[in-house]
């Protein structure tokens, strides 16, 4: 695989979804659409304009429109980096690199979708991108459900909150349950206990399931071995049970992690 470069995108939109999540739209240069190659699952590094930030800030992909050379960015403001995106407006640039990462492998059938908390926003391009009957799950904290709204042209979508404001009162666990939702794959993002969660009703389930891990991640091209995760299997160069989460991932079958 080529070397990705690094390359100025251009801020067409920005807006806060809810407190301190932002919908970002980028815009790329005709000779380097990362929109064209990018895929679900796939993550850009967005560098700081202040040097003292050397590390990117890796975030995932939520929409794609490679006719537009366009990609949608939601995030949460989380640090300094991230709060220096969420002040930029229209006509401004931020130097990316990207798309990096493996994303997820489409599969035939009928398919559930999880995502939680910020590991809500990769869904929707993978939503956008699969055939067959689609059903979304998406996990809140409370009544503040940004982007729901944005599956439904796409999905069946349910939701599961943590305060019992809106829809099941627990975990996505607990609607999938609650609903009696079935599926042949389970596609997941979002907080490791989220993920430990959906592997153990995947198993039970006898089905597969493709799960997005959320790491601090440094250089994002698994340079650093700063993300890795365990593995069951021994990896073919390192003779080890680790892989990179940036590299390697972030999107892996739930049953070769150990998490």
């Amino acid at each position: 695989m080529a070397e990705k470069k690094k390359c100025l995108a251009t801020v067409k939109s920005q807006s806060e979804l809810a407190p301190g999540i932002y919908s970002l739209w980028l815009a790329f240069p005709e000779e380097y659409n990362v929109a064209a190659m990018a895929k679900p699952g796939q993550f850009l590094s967005l560098y700081s304009d202040d040097g003292s930030r050397l590390l990117p800030r890796p975030i995932s992909i939520c929409e794609i429109d490679a006719a537009k050379r366009m990609i949608r960015l939601v995030y949460r403001v989380a640090g300094a980096g991230t709060l220096e995106f969420s002040g930029k407006q229209e006509g401004d640039t931020i130097a990316v690199v990207g798309p990096l990462g493996n994303g997820f492998t489409p599969r035939s059938g009928k398919s559930i979708l999880i995502g939680g908390g910020i590991g809500i926003p990769p869904m929707l391009a993978l939503a956008k991108s699969l055939s067959g009957e689609v059903q979304v799950v998406l996990g809140y904290r409370d009544a503040v459900q940004f982007l729901k709204e944005d599956f439904t042209p796409y999905a069946s979508v349910y939701v599961s909150t943590e305060d019992g404001s809106v829809g099941t009162k627990g975990n996505v666990i607990d609607a999938i349950r609650a609903e009696g939702i079935t599926a042949d794959v389970i596609y997941a993002c979002g907080p490791m206990p989220m993920l430990r969660g959906v592997k153990a009703f995947a198993a039970e389930q006898g089905i597969e399931a493709q799960i997005s891990l959320e790491e601090h991640m440094a250089c994002g091209i698994g340079a650093c071995l700063g993300c890795v995760c365990t593995t069951k299997e021994k990896d073919a160069h390192s003779h080890v049970n680790n892989t990179r989460i940036c590299k390697d991932g972030p999107v892996f079958d739930a049953q070769t992690v150990e998490i």
